[in-house]
């Protein structure tokens, strides 16, 4: 499928100018967030977020690098800001309150209801998932306990994928890869060969694709029906979903996604991220997570001993995360939080633990899948600055 870029003074604009000049015909259309103001900046609290350093990250989009950004800071100060664009062949300002891709914070979700049936005694989670999914694994597998799924240690190797990087997916971004053709090339790959369960964490999709059959076979339900009942339902999150199978659209208002393909700028919206299902295929709202970070982190969704899952890095080879969060610091502060991307789209969630400082943002990234970190530090990590 061929390779739609943008017309090409959009796209040598961006790439010759980043964020130093407007892009042609975008002037007027990039306000800077309502809280960006000069009065606002000077009048900020200075207990609150750092709202001179968040206003900067902000300042020229869109640029090579992000078409628009979302951000949300919440806790002890709050804090909201916008700016770029909402579509790059019109020109139109972002919007605040769209809807976007959130990749794979989707696994806060997965996590929460597995905790939840753990609280319920519907399952162990030292149970395993040849008891739970009899005939999922082949003989050559050693027990993989749902633990070691939450937590990334099921040495279970990647499963199915269209590709390798948003260039070698792009032309398949309407096919249909199901979970279960993604869970069956990963058991056909055989188990880590070189580390037993429970030794090694090794971050991937494929433990929480298993962790939402899982689900599926112990409520008898939808994982989708699952997620809304137990998670967005009770936490208001009234514009937060999954799509109805391979539907590629991102219904309702949203900011468009777009990508660098083969040194063209393409808009990248549409896909077909079924394969993605309970690791990353939620759609939702800079609010909504905020609603879903505040209440996993009180402990609203997931009761204690269990929530402290959530934040146990285990002691395994390469261990990083928790069941999902990860332990980062910064300005002296430790912030928990989990990343998601997907083409177009880059999301956080991010607290402290006893939520004095939260930070919500989803960035149009224009690489989106890379690694991340440059995306943080510019529009996550002011927020805890201070």
């Amino acid at each position: 499928m061929p390779v739609r870029p943008l017309p090409a003074l959009l796209t040598s604009a961006l790439a010759l100018t980043l964020a130093a000049v407007p892009l042609a015909g975008t002037a007027t259309a990039r306000p800077a967030a309502a809280s960006c103001s000069a009065q606002a900046i000077e009048t900020a609290p200075a207990d609150g977020p750092d709202v001179k350093a968040l206003c900067a990250a902000l300042k020229g989009l869109p640029d090579r690098d992000a078409t628009a950004a979302l951000i949300r800071v919440g806790g002890k100060g709050s804090w909201h800001g916008v700016a770029g664009v909402r579509d790059m062949r019109t020109g139109a300002p972002a919007l605040e309150n769209a809807r976007f891709r959130a990749g794979s914070t989707t696994k806060v979700v997965t996590a929460a209801i597995v905790l939840q049936l753990a609280a319920e005694k519907r399952i162990s989670l030292d149970g395993t998932v040849q008891e739970y999914l009899p005939g999922l694994l082949t003989e050559e597998f050693q027990p993989v306990e749902v633990r070691q799924l939450l937590n990334f240690t099921s040495g279970l190797q990647p499963g199915k994928s269209l590709g390798d990087s948003t260039e070698d997916m792009y032309p398949h971004r309407f096919e249909t890869l199901t979970p279960a053709e993604v869970v069956a090339a990963s058991v056909a790959k055989g188990p880590d060969r070189q580390y037993a369960p429970g030794e090694r964490q090794d971050y991937g999709n494929i433990h929480y694709t298993v962790l939402g059959m899982l689900i599926e076979k112990v409520t008898g339900d939808s994982y989708a029906h699952q997620a809304a009942v137990r998670i967005f339902r009770p936490l208001g999150m009234r514009h937060t979903c999954f799509p109805a199978g391979p539907d590629p659209l991102v219904h309702g208002p949203h900011n468009r996604g777009y990508d660098w393909i083969d040194g063209k700028l393409v808009d990248v919206t549409e896909w077909n991220m079924s394969d993605r299902w309970a690791a990353g295929d939620m759609i939702s709202t800079t609010a909504d997570l905020e609603r879903l970070l505040v209440g996993v982190f009180s402990g609203r969704i997931v009761p204690e001993p269990q929530l402290k899952e959530m934040f146990a890095v285990p002691a395994a080879v390469d261990a990083t995360m928790g069941a999902p969060f990860s332990r980062v610091e910064v300005n002296g502060r430790t912030v928990w939080g989990k990343t998601g991307s997907r083409p177009g789209y880059h999301t956080i969630l991010a607290a402290t633990r006893d939520l004095s400082r939260t930070v919500v943002y989803s960035v149009n990234s224009t690489d989106a899948r890379g690694d991340g970190l440059a995306i943080a530090q510019r529009f996550a990590f002011p927020a805890f600055n201070r």
